[in-house]
């Protein structure tokens, strides 16, 4: 349909035009909405603590003893994922010398350190995904990497960058306090040390703490559980390869279909005796197509591909113009659904009343491919049905599977729908209960994800004391005050990673690297002049917040119309949206125009 189809004069298709009846999935999306939605909302998970703590333990690394930190750096990042491998990256750059890395984990990699369930690969092209490549001297082997080789590249990236140096891992940061006199910042750890540091970068993601449903009963199970990201191969056998030998002669229960679900569940359906999957809401299950990287491709690469790849990938996503889709995959294709949840340019040409009906009728076709492609590939037609998502095409993190939906054509594989229930009932000492079935398991593998904003300083998990001890988060009390997303006032050398006041997009890794490279920016400017702060006036952040709500995207009404899920609170969506409205490409732009006008010299303090 083109831009011009519902304009002039607001033509609406018929039914029998478009081949279903819109009113009629709109009744149907609604009442698939309220069968799950709970009172409890968000409530309903546990946290991975107390008596489920093993949840959230090391599995992967050995906690060696070591002494306890008394020092001096320049700079400490906390964490060492992506965000926080890149900032060390250009921190390097900048001539920072002493870098200090702090992460709970026991190497680099972040989610890719914690995840290596089976099956897991990216879901976004790896060529753009995996920072950093030309600079390492790398190009990824599959155009949908595996976590291994993901991980593995994390840790390249941390030995070019020489960032082993001076790392503690295992270890939480569980306060800063920043001495004026002294303009450094005291940090403290949970394994006792007390040590200095000119500049702080907290990068310790919003994503890494996992989360068990609230299950009655779950404390009473006796047989083995555990969360897809702390995989237990030792009960299971196998490799992220896959090859579960040790499942032959077990049933196990899986609970969570979400992106996570979506890569585990072909695994265990191979390898169990018996799989049951415990579905409260299906995912949209579009195609993969992963394949090995082409080597006559490789070596057509020239200096800066990376970098107009990424650029590419990110104008098309968020609605921008560019003249060639260079990656041609299922987001580029969907590019005009994803505005609904994530920031960018909009259609100018069309009043905001057609622009919604245009993209609605869009979304509507999208998900009945879907739906049709989940009939197609099922074979029991029950199955099929409970398969279909009956929800916009953004409610939940799309997926993209050649495999997820053929496991279901298993004899072994029963799919079990909670909806009508809430959820799973209950759990007894061997089974998993749903409304009045019992289902018996040896296992149950809990593939529900993360706490949403549980990590860092938002949430006060990492208390942070500024200028006269005063609290960030008291400071905060009215609302997050934060000059581009990155530096608050009272709070000087003290840097955030993230989307708030800043911006998102679905390859989250770019604006990572964006960020690192305005803080990079940032810091060789401090040292250039001298300066012994950076912090951005209470004006200047006035000025920002009026931009950010002057600018917002109000996508509350489509988020409360959404099945219930993370992207939307569970059913109870946020009302307030604090990312930057026209779109990450718009963002980066003004951000290296502040830069090259002079914005640096506002921020450095004491020159």
């Amino acid at each position: 349909m083109s831009a011009h189809s519902a304009s002039p004069d607001r033509r609406r298709f018929t039914s029998e035009e478009l081949g279903f009846d819109p009113e009629v999935l709109r009744a149907k999306y609604r009442t698939e909405r309220d069968r799950r939605l709970r009172p409890d909302g968000a409530a309903q998970y546990r946290r991975a603590v107390a008596e489920f703590g093993y949840a959230a333990a090391d599995p992967y690394t050995e906690r060696a003893e070591r002494a306890a930190v008394g020092d001096r750096v320049e700079a400490v990042v906390v964490g060492g994922g992506f965000g926080g491998l890149l900032t060390g990256a250009r921190l390097r750059e900048a001539g920072v010398a002493d870098i200090r890395m702090v992460d709970e984990a026991g190497d680099f990699g972040g989610t890719w350190y914690w995840n290596r369930y089976p099956g897991i690969h990216c879901d976004i092209e790896s060529y753009e995904y995996l920072p950093l490549l030309e600079e390492v001297g790398y190009v990824p082997k599959w155009r949908y990497a595996p976590g291994e080789e993901i991980r593995q590249h994390a840790v390249a990236i941390a030995k070019h960058y020489d960032l082993y140096r001076d790392t503690l891992f295992h270890t939480r940061v569980t306060e800063l306090r920043w001495d004026d006199e002294a303009a450094e910042w005291q940090v403290r750890t949970d394994r006792g040390d007390d040590f200095q540091a000119r500049y702080v970068v907290v990068s310790s993601g919003t994503l890494t703490q996992p989360k068990l449903p609230g299950i009655p009963g779950i404390e009473t199970f006796r047989g083995h559980t555990f969360h897809t990201s702390r995989w237990d191969y030792g009960y299971t056998g196998g490799t992220a390869d896959g090859g579960l030998h040790k499942l032959a002669d077990k049933k196990v229960g899986v609970v969570g279909t979400g992106a996570t679900g979506i890569q585990v569940i072909p695994h265990l359906g191979r390898d169990a005796q018996h799989l049951y999957v415990f579905q409260r809401t299906p995912s949209s299950v579009d195609m993969r197509d992963n394949r090995p990287t082409d080597p006559q491709w490789t070596a057509s690469l020239k200096p800066g591909w990376q970098r107009e790849r990424m650029e590419n990938f990110l104008t098309v996503v968020t609605g921008g113009h560019a003249e060639h889709d260079l990656v041609g995959d299922g987001w580029t294709s969907t590019a005009r659904l994803q505005r609904k949840m994530l920031p960018g340019d909009v259609e100018t040409g069309l009043s905001a009343e057609d622009r919604e009906y245009v993209d609605e009728i869009a979304d509507f076709r999208k998900m009945n491919q879907i739906r049709a492609r989940a009939e197609e590939i099922v074979q029991d037609p029950a199955t099929a049905e409970l398969l279909k998502p009956w929800y916009r095409y953004m409610c939940k993190r799309p997926t993209f599977s050649d495999l997820y939906l053929q496991t279901f054509n298993r004899p072994n594989v029963t799919l079990v729908d909670t909806a009508d229930f809430g959820g799973i009932t209950r759990m007894t000492e061997n089974a998993v209960v749903v409304g009045d079935a019992e289902y018996e398991v040896d296992c149950v593998v809990f593939a529900t994800g993360f706490e949403a904003g549980i990590s860092g300083v938002v949430s006060g998990t990492l208390p942070v004391y500024g200028r006269d001890g005063i609290p960030l988060l008291q400071a905060w009390s009215q609302g997050p005050r934060i000059l581009h997303g990155f530096y608050s006032h009272g709070f000087p050398n003290l840097f955030h990673l993230g989307a708030l006041q800043n911006t998102a997009a679905v390859n989250f890794v770019h604006i990572l690297q964006e960020q690192a490279t305005h803080i990079g920016e940032v810091v060789t400017a401090a040292r250039k002049h001298g300066a012994r702060r950076i912090e951005p006036s209470v004006v200047a952040e006035d000025a920002w917040i009026a931009t950010i709500r002057a600018n917002a995207r109000d996508n509350y009404a489509f988020q409360a119309e959404c099945t219930p899920g993370y992207y939307n609170n569970e059913g109870k969506p946020r009302p307030v949206s604090n990312s930057y409205g026209p779109g990450p490409v718009a963002f980066h732009d003004l951000l290296r125009r502040w830069r090259a006008d002079g914005g640096i010299n506002d921020v450095l303090v004491d020159a």
